[in-house]
């Protein structure tokens, strides 16, 4: 791993080299620090300007179960998470799970999967607690706590926690004995459009560490590299989109057309129910609703840095590149724009990496490994207790508290970087953290 090192730290070297003289893409100052997440890179104007606004309005719109008078907002459910995009993703930000043991929040999603990564017969991929008129959700979820002490390498000790979901109240009885129960937590959606400007090809590198996860778009067409998702399994934006408006508040579109949402054969009734669909709309949302939702999303900038360069700060980025923390969290990619090439420093690879068992994820996604993560982008890290409820949580389920945990769950393919953190003296971690947090 160390001679691995040594050689992705020269490739990226050369490739910092090469984009120096570059510009970086736009990073905006926020004005509000509650509002990090929620600005615009550059002023858009004329049809660009009405569409991203169109699209935070559909971005923070209440759904409605169908049918209803405001037939434009209606097909809600039958069975969902939550009512508006806004309701998960709030100022744009991360879903934190509760500090104690108790009931999920919105935002916190419990996946269902069986060995192979098929759903579970009953209940599908997801348990939506809520339903419109007429049907129960599918059950009432919460999280349970288990914590254990780990001991740096100076004996300062550190409290890491884990997530147990209890399901209760299953309309449907129980699950299936083969069916495995995952937690996610709602991401920052965060310089999205940037991301989704990445050359396909410069993810998908065979040489590189980890690996590229091939998926298909869902309107057809070849498969090419995932870029969203905890596991990257969708390469387009707007496959993202619909995957989350489908599977969270089950609403149709064209590409992900049934008006059921998540609701599997053996729920009749939910199958049964009213749709939004059957007015003079083919679907729920029609393509341009999703295209004005990216559009809005794809216009939101990564918050500039802070501090960069403080004396703690640049110590803490030698002592990131020198732990190998830039084997998966690669700072850049150059990107096409209309302005000419420009830099943007995501902080990511956007490829699978293994984790460890201590991250391994108890409902398997077919092709995946159990352990297997996208890598998270790091850019705006240093935000988060400003954006949403004003705390931190990190990982796919929340579990971190700070970043020290959350860099202490690594394994596997990232244990050698997270052992030399575990490792440095006090002073060289404050210095990595507030590296971490100036991005």
């Amino acid at each position: 791993m160390r001679a691995l090192a040594v050689t992705v730290a020269a490739l990226a070297a050369g490739v910092a080299l090469a984009q120096s003289a570059l510009p970086e893409a736009d990073r905006i100052v926020p004005a509000r620090l509650d509002r990090a997440f929620s600005m615009t890179a550059a002023a858009p104007t004329g049809l660009a300007a009405l569409d991203a606004q169109a699209g935070s309005a559909l971005f923070d719109r209440l759904w409605v179960a169908a049918p209803a008078s405001t037939r434009a907002a209606d097909g809600l459910g039958p069975l969902y998470n939550a009512r508006a995009c806004s309701a998960c993703h709030v100022d744009h930000g991360r879903a934190h799970p509760p500090v104690d043991d108790g009931a999920l929040p919105p935002g916190l999603v419990v996946r269902l999967a069986q060995p192979d990564g098929s759903p579970d017969p009953v209940y599908g991929h997801q348990v939506q607690p809520f339903a419109t008129a007429g049907l129960p959700g599918e059950a009432r979820a919460a999280v349970r706590w288990h914590e254990t002490v780990v001991q740096l390498a100076d004996g300062t000790p550190v409290a890491l926690r884990r997530p147990e979901v209890v399901l209760s109240d299953l309309a449907s009885g129980p699950l299936d004995p083969a069916t495995r129960i995952g937690l996610r937590a709602a991401p920052p959606l965060v310089g999205l459009g940037l991301i989704a400007a990445i050359d396909p090809a410069d993810l998908s590198d065979p040489a590189a560490p980890g690996s590229a996860r091939m998926a298909r778009p869902l309107d057809g067409g070849a498969a090419e590299a995932g870029r969203f998702g905890r596991r990257a399994g969708a390469a387009t934006l707007h496959d993202s989109i619909a995957l989350a408006l489908s599977a969270d508040m089950g609403l149709s579109s064209p590409s992900r057309p049934e008006p059921w949402g998540d609701c599997t054969p053996a729920q009749s009734a939910c199958r049964a129910a009213p749709h939004g669909d059957g007015d003079a709309r083919e679907h729920e949302l029609a393509q341009v609703a999703v295209d004005l939702i990216a559009a809005h999303l794809a216009s939101l900038a990564p918050p500039a840095r802070r501090d960069p360069d403080r004396p703690a700060v640049q110590r803490g980025e030698a002592l990131f590149h020198d732990a190998g923390c830039a084997i998966c969290h690669r700072p850049s990619f150059t990107i096409a724009t209309a302005e000419g090439p420009r830099v943007i420093r995501p902080y990511s690879d956007f490829r699978l990496h293994d984790m460890g068992e201590g991250l391994a994820d108890p409902a398997p996604e077919a092709g995946v490994a159990p352990g297997e993560w996208r890598t998270t982008p790091l850019w705006g890290l240093g935000y988060t207790r400003t954006v949403g409820v004003g705390r931190e949580s990190y990982l796919h389920d929340g579990r971190a508290r700070d970043l020290l945990e959350a860099i202490l769950w690594h394994g596997g393919d990232a244990a050698s970087a997270r052992n030399r953190v575990a490792g440095m003296d006090a002073a060289d971690r404050a210095a990595l953290i507030a590296f971490l947090e100036s991005l």
